[in-house]
């Protein structure tokens, strides 16, 4: 959720700036540029020998992060492109392997904010979710198409829903009487499935929060996304490089601890955040949106390095037992 207009702050903005290390000569790759908060932070840290590039899906938020990065003194390059490309992007760009890539993952804040956009219950809107406007699949497409089973299974694996099933056999109840296509009529079906007043005090969350999440991250194949991203990520980067992901549920974290893990154990990065740094107190009073956000950092190992498998079997234990979120 990056961002730098007024009236946004990017999640984590401290820890990004401190654990990624950027240097005047440096290529810094924003693969989730958003609104720009992360990249002017990182890029100001670059002289005019650094390179500075910025990928995202939805052209409004890269017109906005335009303006962020405008005045940096570094070269800039901004991209309309999938986070899940960089590696297609830095070819094309010839600018070769990286120094820092960080990857925010979400939405931003103003793509929440706008009904238009369907991303949030807040207020009516058309049940879209789409990050790039060009995409075919729109959220409804899904709540409208997808069996009873097959949207249970969507619901309860993008977002560990554990009502996935009572939230797909309402919907698919409601449909027979009519195609469901806005975000206040999907939120309420989810309320009525659950029995739960969003208004009332045993709701500590809307109850159509996970519901709406798991259809946003299966429009824009999100978990696909970050494979491709965590795959491609050590051929990018420079022996020192460092590599920093900020997830916001438990099934975007898992998938990058277990990454790192695993290449850790390949001898490919070393594990800089042993446990994933998270917001403090008054970052969370400050920005509410910060409270679920993890960021976990690696560093590339130079090519070759030869690791005792002793030793890195006796790091992943380490790990798993520190790191138990």
């Amino acid at each position: 959720m990056s961002g730098g207009e007024r009236g946004h702050t990017p999640v984590l903005l401290d820890a990004v700036v401190h654990w990624l290390r950027v240097r005047p000569e440096d290529v810094v790759v924003d693969a989730t540029i958003g609104l720009g908060g992360h990249s002017a932070a990182l890029g100001s840290r670059l002289g005019a020998g650094g390179t500075l590039i910025g990928l995202d899906r939805d052209p409004a938020a890269l017109r906005k992060a335009e303006g962020a990065v405008r005045a940096l003194g570094c070269r800039v390059m901004l991209r309309q492109a999938d986070f899940g490309e960089c590696g297609a992007v830095l070819a094309e760009t010839g600018v070769g392997r990286a120094n820092v890539i960080l990857a925010d993952l979400g939405v931003n804040s103003e793509q929440l904010d706008d009904a238009a956009r369907g991303f949030s219950f807040q207020a009516d809107g058309p049940l879209d979710m789409r990050l790039d406007p060009g995409s075919q699949t729109q959220a409804s497409d899904l709540v409208n198409r997808l069996s009873e089973k097959a949207l249970g299974d969507l619901i309860y694996e993008n977002a560990q829903e554990p009502a996935s099933r009572k939230i797909a056999r309402r919907i698919c109840e409601a449909r027979r009487s009519g195609r469901i296509m806005t975000t206040a009529h999907l939120a309420r079906l989810v309320c009525e499935a659950v029995g739960v007043d969003p208004s009332s005090r045993r709701s500590r969350i809307h109850p159509a929060t996970r519901t709406f999440q798991a259809l946003r991250i299966a429009v824009n194949d999100e978990m696909g996304a970050l494979d491709r991203f965590l795959d491609a990520a050590p051929d990018l980067l420079d022996a020192g490089g460092r590599i920093g992901v900020i997830s916001f549920h438990s099934g975007e974290d898992r998938r990058v601890k277990r990454d790192f893990l695993r290449r850790r154990g390949e001898g490919v990065y070393r594990i800089a955040t042993r446990k994933p740094v998270v917001a403090d107190e008054s970052e969370r009073d400050a920005n509410p949106r910060s409270r679920s956000a993890k960021l976990r950092v690696a560093v590339r190992e130079p090519a070759g390095e030869a690791w005792r498998a002793t030793e890195v079997e006796g790091d992943e234990r380490r790990g798993e037992a520190d790191d138990e979120s």
